[in-house]
């Protein structure tokens, strides 16, 4: 705390952007691929400032408080059902969500049909979507891990140090939507076993690393979870209804199934490495 506070008094001009890559430098904190964590320090920076900890000099641009408004455009208009049993659906495909207009896209979808509607998923992360020939049959996101979930951290057998240093080799399944007029038996089991046989070469490719675990959440009053037991995915326990915020247990949110998928046998020894 006293560090960034001399950084800041020795040069109250400086832009919060390169306040916040001062303090990445000066602390050591940088991402798997080498680069600055300066966005989650700036967010880290931002919190101590409402706090009162510090004092951030003046934002130099005026940004809105609100996310823009997802309008829904026909091309998400619901379609004719498609109910052919996944073995009958031709040439299914998972595409990388790295463009702007298939961004734009993913969100219109997912804020439209998922009952969470969209959120910008935490930390690294990768989006696809699922084709069958020019038919989107589903949307998939990936992003951070939970920081701390006792049954998950019980079955890897890791120490909060080990946690701390490592859990950027768990990837969250953030986000599951199969379209709601698509209906095709054991779809969402095999989009499961194709995007766990592929994420691990595209994070590669886009972070410098492997991970090595999969985890979701999924709320127990709303689904069984059936299709991540028919993927091979394996339950481990229940969330205890509170955010990660929520230290004093007072916005109690629904019970949530952990679901794991290890993408590599030998994941507790990696996960598990002082």
């Amino acid at each position: 705390m006293e560090t960034i506070r001399q950084f800041i008094a020795a040069e109250p001009g400086r832009s919060r952007a390169h306040l916040s890559r001062l303090v990445c430098q000066a602390l050591g904190w940088y991402k798997s691929d080498g680069g600055l964590k300066d966005m989650s320090c700036r967010v880290a920076l931002l919190r101590m400032h409402k706090d009162g900890l510090i004092t951030l000099p003046p934002p130099r641009h005026c940004q809105a408080t609100r996310r823009p408004r997802i309008l829904f455009t026909a091309r998400t208009n619901p379609q004719e059902p498609i109910t052919t049993p996944v073995d009958g659906l031709p040439d299914i495909q998972l595409h990388i969500v790295a463009h702007p207009e298939p961004q734009v896209l993913w969100r219109e979808y997912i804020h439209r049909y998922h009952y969470l509607g969209y959120t910008p998923l935490p930390g690294a992360q990768l989006r696809y979507i699922a084709t069958s020939g020019e038919h989107i049959l589903a949307l998939l996101g990936f992003g951070a891990a939970a920081w701390k979930i006792a049954p998950r951290d019980h079955f890897i057998g890791w120490s909060p140090e080990q946690r701390q240093k490592n859990l950027h080799l768990v990837v969250n399944n953030a986000r599951f939507l199969i379209l709601p007029w698509v209906a095709s038996k054991n779809l969402a089991s095999k989009l499961l076993g194709l995007v766990a046989r592929r994420l691990p070469d595209d994070w590669r490719q886009r972070y410098g690393y492997r991970p090595v675990l999969l985890e979701t959440f999924v709320e127990t009053q709303r689904f069984p979870g059936t299709c991540y037991k028919a993927a091979n995915w394996l339950y481990v326990g229940q969330t205890k209804g509170r955010g990660k915020l929520d230290v004093r247990n007072i916005s109690p949110l629904p019970p949530k199934d952990i679901w794991l998928y290890p993408l590599s046998c030998q994941f507790k020894q990696v996960l598990c490495t002082p």
